[in-house]
């Protein structure tokens, strides 16, 4: 926030690298799927496809690590503080901003002027990057459903049975990336909202600290 300080402890260097690999993996997977979907050059084909599994292998792997590493990494519960605990406890409820979700919606929606400033992560912030832990998952379900027919995997040839067919996988599959698109669009936004120091913090791993604070 604005006027506070952004100090490492509260990404610990190990999220700010796992922050990194899922960036780039994010945009191999899209500039690759959207290859795949729409070849806009030729001879390239074969490459995007195994940048795509490569960049969906070791998404998976990065957030498998991030979720098991949040019951045993400590981080500090506020971005302005050096006092750690078990980084899992970022994302459960926290008595700071446990009535605060729709105070959070009304200032995102221009019907309260001023943010409501409690913990490390708001209450929406929460519930938008724990639903991306599903959605991720079932990006990656759906993208091998797609190429289970090629293999014969009977687990996803459900998948395919479930939705209508490969047709209808291809567009949630297709559906599921704009999400994610949309979702980085708005949450670089949203972190940087008052000034970069959040972006200098899991980016750079540079600390913010307002003059006169230490």
């Amino acid at each position: 926030m604005a006027g506070h300080p952004h100090y490492r402890e509260a990404h610990p260097l190990i999220f700010v690298i796992t922050h990194w690999i899922n960036l780039i993996c994010m945009v191999m997977l899209a500039f690759s799927g959207f290859y795949i979907h729409y070849p806009f050059f030729d001879g390239f084909m074969g490459v995007a496809r195994g940048m795509h599994f490569v960049a969906m292998y070791v998404v998976i792997i990065n957030l498998t690590f991030r979720i098991v590493a949040a019951f045993f990494v400590k981080t500090a519960q506020d971005l302005d503080s050096r006092e750690v605990d078990l980084d899992i406890k970022n994302w459960l409820p926290q008595e700071k901003n446990r009535h605060q979700f729709w105070e959070t919606v009304k200032y995102y929606l221009f019907l309260r002027k001023e943010g409501v400033i409690s913990a490390k992560y708001g209450s929406l912030q929460k519930i938008a990057y724990l639903a991306t832990i599903p959605l991720t998952y079932l990006q990656a379900y759906t993208g091998f459903a797609i190429y289970g027919p090629t293999m014969d995997w009977a687990f996803f040839r459900g998948g395919l049975d479930l939705v209508g067919g490969p047709m209808n996988m291809r567009i949630i599959h297709y559906l599921g990336m704009w999400v994610f698109i949309l979702f980085t669009m708005v949450h670089a936004y949203l972190a940087n909202i008052y000034n970069f120091a959040p972006s200098k913090l899991i980016f750079l791993w540079k600390e913010t600290v307002p003059e006169g604070k230490h």
